[in-house]
């Protein structure tokens, strides 16, 4: 098993820290607002690395956070509370736009058939855990307090910045001092605040320093380190977590225990709106429901980000989401013709072994799910292999794809008079034009003529309303 890390900045040989066992931890989302397909393929690719070690025949504890308090709107401690935010936009109160968005986010994750991680932490639960490490770096001479807020200091520790491999001269020199006048260095960071710049603020708690609540960073450290213990294998997450959010945390992490905190760190690339990436911050962003309302089924979508190594730059367009549709659609028809033949064989043959083992080897040189599907296509259309053999390597892979390979079926037949099936191809050279008023129209139409259209793996199909 073979993964980048983005800590040498080279493809290593992944050895883990106790033999046939994996720790990971993942930094989740933060609760404020629907996670847009952009956040959605960094999951994914979580995703694919956790299923890809234990198809190595690891096992994974897979811890994932969530935070409901602390994620200011800058990266940095610039901006307000994102919680705080959404709460004054929307008119609910914090708890409750939590819990929404975290139910939607995991709704979101079962329809990309993302396993769930063995623990999701809320922030808002672990507050003790994060109040006892800003304690622990206090007594360490890592921070001081200035303001009413707790900061932590860069300069005490020799090596900050090396996962991002931050020049500190050139840091100090070109920061704006002015955000934050407490900083001894601009590029010190909130552990606590007790002095918000925000009026009224709904989440706080008590601490040696003051009621207050805790900065984002030092989130991810207290719990990964309360459920994976002071050294741990994997961390994951975006690209843009290594300049601040990832950096701070190794910071603050390695300042308290005084060694290695993570052995290898991971990350997921943009998915790219036009020429810039997808970001809530500018609006211009897609969610998986949106994906949905307009036909595509989510597992389109993850079919999609499969098509890209997740180290590189995936742009988005509907163009492309159409061609992965069509070929995730053409792959559950082939499966499902395979199992109108018969089983998936218990002991497939050397030419499918042979398939299954080049998928695999794809799949353990740093993800290469393009390699991977390149091999899947193969043995697909490779007549040479019988239909149980097929169905055996195809289930195997789809172990790590996620693609739900074993429930595909033969489309249902349609029905309707000869004008209602013009209607239904109608919609679909709509859809396919990004006609999607016309599209909705036709739909409506069809209902008032007593059929609701289904759209299956193999295209739409009519059903009559009961």
């Amino acid at each position: 098993m073979k993964l980048y890390n983005t800590m040498s900045r080279s493809i290593e040989e992944f050895v883990p820290i106790v033999p046939g066992h994996v720790s990971m931890y993942c930094c989740g989302p933060t609760v404020y607002n629907y996670a847009h397909i952009g956040n959605l393929r960094t999951y994914i690719f979580e995703d694919v690395l956790k299923r890809t070690l234990e198809n190595a025949g690891y096992s994974v504890k897979h811890v994932m956070n969530i935070t409901d308090v602390g994620h200011l709107t800058g990266d940095g401690d610039d901006g307000e509370d994102k919680m705080e935010k959404s709460a004054r936009e929307t008119g609910k109160s914090v708890w409750d736009i939590a819990e929404f968005y975290t139910k939607a986010f995991f709704r979101d994750e079962e329809a990309l058939h993302i396993i769930r991680p063995d623990i999701v932490c809320k922030a808002t639960d672990h507050i003790q855990d994060m109040i006892a490490l800003i304690k622990r770096l206090e007594e360490g001479g890592h921070t001081y307090t200035a303001g009413g807020n707790v900061y932590f200091s860069i300069d005490s520790i020799p090596d900050y910045g090396k996962l991002a491999r931050l020049n500190i001269d050139d840091l100090k020199s070109g920061a704006r001092i002015e955000i934050d006048s407490n900083k001894k260095n601009p590029k010190d960071f909130v552990l606590w605040f007790t002095n918000s710049k925000f009026a009224g603020q709904a989440m706080t708690w008590d601490s040696p320093w003051g009621r207050g609540y805790p900065g984002w960073h030092i989130e991810c450290s207290a719990m990964s380190m309360k459920y994976l213990g002071e050294h741990f294998d994997i961390h994951c997450g975006g690209i843009d977590a290594i300049p601040v959010h990832h950096t701070n945390e190794i910071a603050q992490s390695e300042a308290a225990t005084g060694k290695t905190w993570v052995n290898y760190w991971c990350h997921g690339e943009f998915l790219l709106m036009g020429n810039a990436k997808m970001s809530k911050s500018t609006g211009g962003f897609v969610t998986l429901p949106v994906l949905e309302g307009k036909g595509y089924n989510a597992l389109d979508y993850r079919y999609f980000c499969l098509s890209g190594h997740y180290r590189s730059q995936l742009r988005f367009s509907f163009e492309a989401l159409d061609s992965a549709k069509a070929a995730r659609q053409g792959l559950m028809d082939r499966v499902a013709s395979l199992k109108e033949e018969g089983k998936p064989s218990e002991n497939p043959g050397e030419a499918a072994l042979g398939y299954m083992k080049d998928f695999d080897e794809a799949m353990e040189n740093d993800l290469g799910a393009p390699q991977a599907l390149s091999v899947l296509w193969k043995l697909v259309k490779d007549s040479a292999v019988g239909a149980s053999d097929k169905l055996a390597a195809l289930y195997h892979m789809d172990k790590i794809l996620g693609l739900g390979l074993s429930e595909a079926e033969k489309a249902a037949v349609t029905v309707g008079t000869e004008e209602d099936l013009k209607l239904l191809q109608e919609r679909g050279e709509a859809k396919k034009n990004k006609d999607y008023k016309r599209a909705d129209e036709i739909r409506e139409e069809l209902r008032k003529r007593g059929f609701n259209v289904k759209d299956t793996p193999s295209g739409a199909i009519l059903e009559p309303i009961v």
